[in-house]
């Protein structure tokens, strides 16, 4: 029998690809060995820099005029502080330390080369007395809480602790309205219950109570301009606690007087 032929198909080689990758450049050893040289010689260059410059301050110059602060104030304040260097002394912390002394409402720090520090101050500016022995400042903040000198001519405003913010925005309000119309106020104080009390410089007083304030002082004001302000010399107090109207005590020994027709009896 003849043999049956088997077709045997001899495998495809496979071709393979090849795939080419980008070559880097060579880096030469000496080229990142002058790198960390240079590294190193800037880097000494600074810190040997540094240590020179950053020696011990020597001078403090104190800049403006004041007169409840005083210079061994200010360096006893500064004097922790100024072993630190002359650059690595942090001016803020300096700085906080001033501002934190009695009567300094600002104080700025400059270096002055080249082992020197210039300080400027500015002064608390007194507005108006605290109870006691406070001080308040123009923006109604307690600055000092025991002062040893008082200004006769400051007004006093009295009240809870915690309160001057509010009783100095009142009085201050009051004290423009105030002197529109020729009068001065000398005091005003809060009393433990809420209620508000204003001293004028003639000797009156106007007695708010302790509801409605800023609507029974917009009243007060608008009787003065119509009929009180002829008689302000002879006015006692004006009590404002009436809902529609007030009543006034004269320094005469005459009776009070009930304006307007009001309720006999204060709200409060």
């Amino acid at each position: 029998m003849p043999r049956k032929r088997v077709n045997r198909r001899k495998p495809q080689s496979r071709t393979r690809r090849k795939v080419t990758l980008p070559r880097l450049p060579k880096i030469k050893r000496g080229l990142i060995a002058n790198f960390f040289i240079l590294g190193g010689v800037l880097g000494a260059t600074y810190f040997g820099t540094l240590w020179l410059v950053d020696r011990s301050i020597n001078a403090v110059r104190i800049e403006g005029s004041f007169e409840h602060v005083s210079a061994v104030q200010v360096e006893a304040a500064m004097a922790p502080y100024l072993d630190q260097g002359f650059l690595s002394l942090n001016l803020n912390t300096v700085q906080n330390a001033i501002v934190a002394l009695p009567w300094v409402e600002e104080a700025s720090i400059r270096r002055s080369w080249p082992a020197a520090l210039n300080v400027a101050l500015v002064e608390e500016r007194a507005a108006a007395r605290w109870n006691e022995q406070g001080l308040l400042n123009v923006r109604g903040e307690l600055f000092v809480s025991l002062a040893s000198h008082i200004p006769a001519e400051l007004p006093r405003l009295n009240g809870p602790a915690g309160s001057e913010l509010g009783v100095a925005k009142r009085f201050f309000a009051m004290e423009a309205e105030l002197e529109q119309r020729g009068l001065m106020a000398v005091e005003l104080t809060l009393d433990e219950r809420g209620s508000w009390v204003l001293g004028l410089s003639n000797g009156m007083q106007v007695r708010f109570g302790a509801v409605s304030v800023d609507e029974r002082a917009g009243r007060f004001f608008r009787a003065f301009d119509r009929m009180l302000q002829p008689l302000t010399e002879q006015i006692n107090y004006v009590d404002m606690r009436y809902t529609n109207g007030f009543a006034i005590g004269w320094k005469s020994p005459a009776k009070t007087r009930l304006a307007d027709n009001g309720e006999t009896r204060p709200n409060a």
